[in-house]
């Protein structure tokens, strides 16, 4: 059997018309086409198995455990929280730092303005962010569900 209609059929249509989702028309040219068209009554039979196959298929979701994203020991807890407070004031300097060596390397008044203008607005930003959500943690209703 050839891969596509040998007519030259739209063959994205056999899949809105198993779903019921045509408009009139085009439900009218699809039954008039799977008349007389053996490759896209077998196609349309192949979707409307794999459109069962699926619907019938039960999923089990995995436990709980393998949802968590939180350290599993106290020791690996402690030490990504560790992790953290050395990396946060080591980003700090070294942007801080970054940011000194540019301000005094830029040449003119303009290219500062650009630089230190769009890292001030990524800042701003960013301090928007965490302030809302540091303030919604705080009153987070589903703070405690899982997944």
């Amino acid at each position: 059997m050839p891969d596509r209609c040998p007519r030259g059929f739209d063959e994205r249509l056999l899949s809105g018309y198993l779903d019921g989702e045509l408009t009139q028309g085009d439900e009218q040219r699809v039954t008039v086409h799977l008349e007389s068209c053996p490759h896209c009554k077998e196609l349309l039979a192949d979707l409307d198995r794999n459109r069962e196959a699926t619907m019938s298929t039960r999923f089990t979701p995995p436990p709980d455990l393998q949802w968590d994203e939180l350290p599993r020991s106290g020791g690996s807890l402690l030490l990504r929280r560790l992790g953290w407070w050395l990396a946060a004031p080591w980003l700090v300097l070294v942007a801080g730092y970054g940011l000194w060596e540019a301000w005094r390397g830029v040449a003119g008044a303009f290219d500062r303005i650009l630089t230190f203008g769009g890292i001030t607005a990524l800042v701003l930003l960013f301090l928007s962010v965490l302030f809302d959500r540091l303030r919604d943690a705080r009153t987070d209703r589903y703070r405690e569900v899982k997944r």
